[in-house]
């Protein structure tokens, strides 16, 4: 009998990692690596070992370059724990594939192609080919702008309150990158309220927020382009009118509300008012500093700052949100419905259908996210629901402002805000992506039918 061989046997197709899961991976590497460095005796001030809990999430409002925290930065930690902040939050800022991408490129003087498209993903890079000079002119201008808010607040620091030259040179840098980053982290227990009235403060480390909200694409364009606004793209455009509205529009909101009350602009003069409300406008954008008391302001401001939050800044920068880009679509979406046309015209140009399609997917996994956040905190505290939608869209938004509830959140609650800020600095969609085992195409189109809507 002719026995016939055993067909054979088919080996699985190994499938690489995708650019998603790697920087999903490559935050949550950092992340653990900056807990276990904080829960260390000698990252605290008093020489203790510190709780999980906290370690945790301090490392991971760092890294997700968020600023909310659970023990005072100023008089808990060590200088080494406070170098170990700054650390993370450069790395979180900069993006942990692209910092992997300029490790390699000094080792081996060149980007690999998987390196390039990881770097890619992580700044929103076109083209595989111009992620070499991506990477460095990112990290030149991370250099450049951090340098020139840390030589200004350096010599305010040094000439103005009297600061010995290596504070001023530490404080100086550690909130030069803080704000640039659109990180939030202080080195005061009040953060900068002692400031409210020093422009020569308030105002370096708003122009760093807002260039680290605009995002590297912007800025590079910017840079190359800066008088050719005809040459400006989509991206561009959205960025630069919506930042500018957005500030205005909170600037304007914070004055006239929070004019004359008592714990927060009323006892200033009106020039430090209006100083103090462009200030709070601008940490909405993700940033996360305050020079005044943000717990005692109106319900009122804090639900235009929770929206604020929500949208912050820029895509492909420091700042979180579901990005101003997103929101913008979503506005010219609705125009375009309200005047009956069928294609979404920006700026004299089409916008892409998919477009539409991440827009609306963005903003649905962003409400779901906050919305079950919220249900879950509310279940396990007996906290109003103003001070607690403020501090989870501040966790989603990476913005880190709080109306100072977050110490006094069970463990639980805090574990949710740290998964929120996971979520919120990698972006729902990538985030996604990174969690999804595969993808699946389909080869035919299912008939067209319209549901009745509204």
């Amino acid at each position: 009998m002719l026995t016939l061989p055993a067909p054979a046997r088919r080996l699985p197709r190994r499938r690489g990692i995708a650019p998603a899961q790697a920087i999903a991976l490559g935050f949550g590497a950092a992340i653990l690596v900056g807990t276990a460095l904080l829960m260390l005796p000698f990252s605290s001030r008093s020489g203790v070992w510190t709780n999980f809990v906290d370690a945790l999430f301090t490392s991971t409002s760092a890294v997700c370059v968020t600023g909310l925290i659970v023990v005072d930065t100023a008089t808990y930690w060590s200088p080494f724990g406070k170098v170990v902040i700054l650390l993370l939050i450069q790395l979180g800022g900069l993006g942990i594939m692209l910092f992997a991408a300029l490790i390699g490129f000094a080792l081996a003087r060149k980007l690999s192609v998987r390196s390039r498209i990881f770097a890619g993903t992580e700044t929103k890079s076109t083209g595989v080919g111009d992620m070499k000079r991506t990477a460095i002119g990112i990290l030149i201008t991370t250099v450049i702008i951090e340098a020139a808010v840390a030589t200004v607040l350096f010599v305010r620091f040094w000439t103005g309150y009297d600061y010995d030259v290596g504070r001023a040179a530490w404080h100086a840098v550690f909130h030069a990158v803080s704000s640039f980053n659109n990180a939030g982290f202080a080195l005061y227990t009040d953060s900068l309220i002692g400031f409210v009235s020093d422009p020569w403060i308030c105002i370096p480390i708003c122009i760093a927020i807002i260039l680290g909200g605009l995002g590297f694409p912007v800025l590079r364009q910017l840079r190359k382009e800066f008088r050719n606004p005809l040459h400006w793209s989509m991206n561009t455009r959205i960025v630069l009118v919506a930042t500018l509205v957005l500030l205005t529009l909170g600037t304007g909101f914070t004055v006239v509300v929070e004019w004359d009350n008592p714990g927060t602009l009323g006892p200033l003069d009106p020039a430090s008012r209006m100083l103090a409300g462009f200030f709070h406008s601008v940490q909405a954008r993700t940033a996360g500093f305050n020079s005044v008391d943000t717990s005692l302001m109106h319900d009122e401001t804090w639900l235009v700052t929770d929206v604020l939050m929500f949208i912050g800044g820029g895509p492909a920068g420091t700042a979180g949100g579901i990005k101003v880009t997103t929101f913008a679509v979503l506005l010219f979406i609705m125009w375009t419905e309200f005047r009956g046309g069928t294609a979404v015209n920006v700026f004299g140009k089409r916008l892409s259908r998919s477009v539409h399609r991440e827009a609306i997917t963005v903003v649905i996994v962003a409400l779901a996210a906050v919305m079950s956040a919220v249900i879950a905190i509310l279940a396990m505290t007996d906290l109003d629901l103003d001070r607690v939608l403020f501090e989870v869209v501040s966790a989603f938004g990476t913005v880190g402002m709080s109306t100072g509830i977050t110490a006094d959140l069970p463990a639980a609650a805090q574990l949710i805000l740290v998964l929120l800020m996971f979520l919120g600095r990698l972006g729902p969609l990538t985030l996604g992506s990174a969690l999804a085992l595969r993808q699946r195409q389909t080869a035919y189109e299912l008939p067209k039918e319209r549901p009745a809507i509204g």
